[in-house]
């Protein structure tokens, strides 16, 4: 598998975390007997890692790299903040990080 889609991963994985961020406060207001739990932000940062690692691994510049594991850290961060009933804006700002440097890392490709 070539890098480029290791970074359309990483552009899925980040936007469907960033959407899931987004609505899944909307949908605790709807009575659904539906409660949030950190499992989900988790398996989304799991998914996450791989793609990151990829163009860690890679030639891509030092800015970009930095970028990335920063906005995971980011999203980490928030994730652990939601252990202890603290919801943090982090997790947005981080999601929106990643998927940029997924974006130009995948744009940055030589075909």
């Amino acid at each position: 598998m070539k890098d480029k889609y290791f970074d359309l991963a990483g552009m899925y994985i980040a936007t469907l975390c960033l959407i899931h961020c987004l609505l899944a406060p909307l949908l605790f207001l709807i009575p659904l007997q539906v409660s949030h739990t950190p499992v989900v932000d988790l398996v989304f940062f799991g998914l996450g890692l791989y793609p990151v690692y990829k163009v860690l691994k890679s030639k891509a510049s030092l800015y970009l790299k930095i970028l990335l594991v920063s906005s995971l850290l980011l999203v980490g961060v928030s994730i652990l903040l939601e252990y202890f009933e603290i919801h943090s804006f982090l997790i947005y700002i981080g999601a929106t990080g990643l998927i940029a440097g997924h974006v130009i890392n995948f744009k940055s490709h030589r075909y």
